[in-house]
């Protein structure tokens, strides 16, 4: 009975996860830009959130709003600061020049860039608001739902706000999956990703589209830290940390790009989690996410390591 209560919650967690994954997904999977300030963006726009909320009393779809709004003009700030020369088309010659055993250098620099940015938000954030718990709109709830008469199984519980998350998640995965790839601007956005120097030949804003999808997965960022801290009903300094790891470990775990398969990914770490709290405490919870995250890391890296035939002419050469 513990364990399919354990199982049932740790499904039930996968909603928020997912919400998360999917705007890192969006960004890394999809536009292939890995922001490492996507979690600090989230965690200053929750901050703004907190401070509408404690200070002027705004009601909650003001505070939705405004993260959702702070979100997008942080992931702009990104972007602008990032991520505009790596965006620039460019011919397959120029790419292969830049090339260092399998990494562009121009999105090296863009990568180490999002950390530098990562730092400076979360500072901002803190020295804005130096206490440690921060309030949030609560909309959680103190009932459960019980079912009994399980037989064997005994008695099951579910909280009501979770379930509406995950409901609220699988529906926005859904429409997110269909929209890359069957909406015009989806597509688009697919097109310059992939090929940015043929979508650029073909008449398409190469620059405009790449900062329309960058801004979309910002504001999904922060459209996943209003749920899950709606439920908590607290933001603290190690909000952004926390979004980013599980953000990365599932968008890791349903594959790059993989929109569809975004709940499978979250429902592995949740499950994981919910059984390794039960079996050795809260550090145990933490720590899933960590090597779930290394081990998805080290087995990409096994896979794309290139041979020294894989490398440009230019380099082989050298």
């Amino acid at each position: 009975m513990d364990f399919l209560q354990r199982s049932i919650d740790g499904l039930l967690e996968a909603g928020p996860y997912a919400l998360i994954g999917l705007g890192l997904t969006l960004g890394f999977g999809v536009l292939r830009r890995l922001n490492l300030a996507y979690g600090a963006g989230a965690l200053l726009a929750a901050y703004l959130g907190s401070w509408l909320h404690v200070r002027l009393g705004a009601p909650v779809w003001m505070v939705w709003l405004g993260v959702m709004c702070l979100s997008v003009i942080v992931g702009l700030y990104v972007d602008a600061l990032c991520f505009a020369e790596s965006d620039q088309p460019a011919s397959a010659l120029q790419r292969a020049r830049q090339v260092v055993y399998g990494a562009d250098a121009l999105e090296v620099t863009a990568l180490a860039a999002t950390f530098a940015v990562w730092m400076q938000l979360e500072q901002l954030a803190v020295n804005w608001q130096p206490s440690h718990v921060h309030p949030f709109p609560d909309l959680s709830s103190t009932s459960e739902w019980t079912w009994n008469g399980w037989g064997a199984w005994g008695e099951l519980t579910l909280r009501p706000d979770r379930v509406a998350v995950w409901a609220f998640t699988v529906a926005l995965v859904w429409a997110a999956a269909v929209w890359m790839t069957r909406s015009r601007l989806g597509l688009g956005l697919r097109a310059v990703a992939s090929h940015p120097a043929a979508a650029h030949l073909s008449g398409m804003s190469v620059r405009r589209l790449q900062r329309l999808g960058f801004a979309l997965a910002c504001a999904l960022g922060g459209v996943a830290a209003c749920a899950v801290l709606s439920v908590d009903a607290q933001v603290t300094p190690m909000f952004g940390m926390w979004i980013l790891v599980k953000g990365l470990t599932v968008a890791l775990l349903a594959g790059l790009g993989r929109i569809e398969r975004l709940l499978l990914g979250a429902a592995v770490l949740g499950v994981l989690e919910s059984h390794a709290q039960a079996l050795a405490g809260p550090l145990a919870r933490e720590a899933v996410a960590w090597v779930l995250l290394l081990g998805v890391l080290g087995w990409q890296a096994r896979r794309s390591k290139p041979g020294r035939s894989e490398m440009p002419s230019e380099l082989s050469h050298a």
